[in-house]
């Protein structure tokens, strides 16, 4: 579905090789210093997090992946939507009839950080994007009790025809009280079936530690959800990929 170039082309626009020990000072160095080319008041891993969703180019030159592996997640409806999380968060599907929607949420335990992505959902008629929008951040909110209007920090719109569908595109970056959240929203409206497909993606923590959840949270988990070659998989679950790993299915080497 194209829905899915959107949301899980995080990081796809990065250029990935083996890095040794001083790349990886580098890199690190990199992200630190990358200024989002939409908004350039957005720096470091969450101006990457941003740009990556844009299809643009960041300094991303390593694979992110969970380096303290929790519980794992498997949708009973959809196997394909699995994938292991750090220690101390929890998952629950996302599963209803009447919109077709099948995602999952994900929660760390202090309920300071959270996780959604729904590859899609439906709405009878033509449901403007906006309004979508608008209910996931006022979800996110309230997750956090939080009821008072953010900062729009970053936000981009487009319209195209897709393979003859109108298809809209809409992200905000929000900052209310001490959190800050990302949502990426796509929309599909067939004609023929009077119907807008949805596709949704969002993540919220800690304005002071966002940047650190990008590396340690939201890109793992994003990784997981893509098809790559098995060479870089981490099969052991201890934070290193298997082609920087000494025993790739032994988790006390790396």
């Amino acid at each position: 579905m194209k829905s899915f170039k959107y949301i899980l082309i995080l990081a796809v626009v990065s250029i990935l090789f083996t890095c040794s020990k001083d790349d990886n000072n580098d890199n690190q160095q990199n992200l630190q210093q990358f200024t989002s080319n939409i908004c350039p008041n957005i720096s470091g891993a969450k101006a990457v997090y941003w740009d990556s969703a844009h299809n643009l180019a960041t300094p991303l030159a390593q694979i992110p992946t969970i380096a303290n592996p929790g519980l794992q997640f498997i949708h009973p409806q959809y196997p394909a939507l699995g994938f292991t999380m750090p220690q101390g968060y929890t998952a629950e599907g996302i599963t209803d009839s009447q919109s077709g929607a099948i995602g999952v949420d994900v929660t760390r335990l202090d309920g300071n950080v959270t996780w959604r992505y729904i590859p899609s959902l439906s709405f009878q008629g033509m449901f403007p994007i906006g309004n979508i929008i608008d209910l996931e951040v006022t979800r996110i909110k309230s997750e956090h009790g939080f009821n008072a209007p953010g900062q729009i920090i970053c936000g981009e719109d487009f319209v195209s025809n897709e393979f003859g569908f109108d298809t809209s595109f809409g992200s905000r970056m929000i900052e209310f009280g001490d959190f800050t959240t990302v949502v990426i929203i796509q929309t599909h409206f067939m004609s023929g079936l009077n119907r807008t497909f949805v596709s949704v993606s969002s993540a919220s923590g800690l304005t002071t530690e966002y940047n650190n959840l990008v590396m340690k949270t939201f890109l793992p988990i994003h990784w997981q959800l893509m098809v790559i070659s098995d060479d870089v998989r981490d099969s052991d679950l201890d934070g290193t990929p298997d082609n920087q790993d000494a025993a790739p299915f032994n988790s006390s080497i790396q």
